[in-house]
């Protein structure tokens, strides 16, 4: 299994965890990548915190939507719905983000569905993130489990795939290249 973990700080507030102890643990479990996620903060913050991750942590940093901040870490990920505040032609979309997101940085999106992954085959990303694959306290917005269901859907994705939502250190999947995970590093 390949980790990939969530660091999302509406998260490590509501459990009382630093910034330093859940990149701690996602050291501990050899994350290779660590994505950061944070809704609710201004730029500038967000900023202070790609750098800081930078400082503790030498594997691929990721941040969430904010691809305006890529020059502080290795790339950016999109949710569906922050790729469409972009443009409501997801190519479009993408075409923006990789004027920014250039070549050399990592460009992933989330998916949820077969139809999503098949157009996702069409657009110039280096992941997906593939889920929910159990329901998770963490995101309310979940619509639908795919449970048993992702591996076949993972099997038709061109890019490499991270499994996401309520997923477990202990999950094991043959398409999948990543098991991302959030809370489920923290003790």
């Amino acid at each position: 299994m390949r980790l990939y973990a969530l660091c999302d700080q509406d998260m490590l507030d509501a459990k009382g965890v630093s910034l330093d102890e859940y990149i701690s643990l996602a050291k501990e479990h050899n994350a290779e990548i660590i994505q950061y996620r944070n809704k609710n903060a201004d730029m500038e913050f967000i900023k202070e915190q790609l750098i800081y991750i930078r400082q503790i942590y030498d594997g691929y940093l990721i941040v969430n939507d904010a691809y305006e901040l890529v020059e502080y870490c290795d790339g950016v990920h999109l949710g569906q719905e922050d790729l469409r505040s972009i443009d409501e032609d997801i190519h479009k979309a993408i075409e923006l983000v990789r004027s920014i997101v250039t070549g050399d940085k990592i460009l992933g999106i989330s998916t949820h569905n077969k139809e999503e992954v098949i157009e996702a085959n069409s657009l110039d990303l280096n992941y997906i993130g593939l889920g929910a694959y159990r329901s998770t306290d963490t995101k309310k917005d979940i619509s639908g489990v795919l449970g048993d269901s992702l591996e076949s859907i993972a099997s038709e994705s061109k890019h490499l795939v991270g499994a996401i939502g309520g997923v477990r250190l202990d999950d094991e999947f043959t398409h999948v290249t990543y098991n991302v995970i959030g809370s489920g590093l923290i003790k």
